[in-house]
């Protein structure tokens, strides 16, 4: 990897405004701290809330940590995705399922994809191969639950990106 070019990760989770964003300010937030050379996006793979910002619920518990997700706005997975990206981050089984689903579509449009697809606790120590629960229909706890994985799994991430990029050195 170039030093120029910036290594592409994209959060992926079922409407892009509570799960896949948090994870997104977080992930890049740890790889700034480290001096990372990555680019962090998400995505949705519905299309419920093209355009709108994060939950507010999402927003207000990910201020309080220091996470500003305002400025974020919610857009759908696309097959260019994966061809753009070199690493597809899934909140949940039944995302991971759906990205697979599209990445066979992108690959019988597109040929030789680029990114590689994984559950974001994949590396994890205290959250390993555990879903992201869904917040959107629950408290406040939900909230913070999510928070705390985003940022335990993305410690671990940091940790594995860290050692991709010395092994291309």
């Amino acid at each position: 990897m170039s030093s120029k070019t910036p290594y592409k990760v994209l959060c992926v989770c079922l409407g892009n405004i509570c799960r896949s964003p948090t994870a997104e300010i977080v992930l890049r937030h740890f790889c700034d701290e480290q001096q990372l050379n990555v680019l962090v996006d998400s995505a949705g793979t519905s299309n419920y809330h093209p355009g709108k910002a994060p939950d507010l619920r999402s927003q207000k518990h990910a201020f309080k940590r220091g996470y500003d997700l305002s400025t974020l706005r919610a857009r759908q997975l696309r097959i260019q995705d994966f061809v753009e990206f070199d690493l597809i981050l899934a909140m949940d089984f039944e995302n991971l399922s759906n990205i697979q689903s599209l990445m066979r579509r992108a690959e019988a449009e597109l040929g030789s994809l680029r990114a590689e697809i994984a559950l974001m606790s994949e590396h994890d120590p205290h959250y390993t191969q555990q879903e992201l629960p869904d917040p959107y229909y629950g408290e406040a706890d939900g909230f913070e639950r999510v928070l705390d994985q985003c940022e335990s799994s993305s410690r671990a991430w940091v940790k594995v990106l860290q050692q991709q990029f010395e092994l291309k050195v």
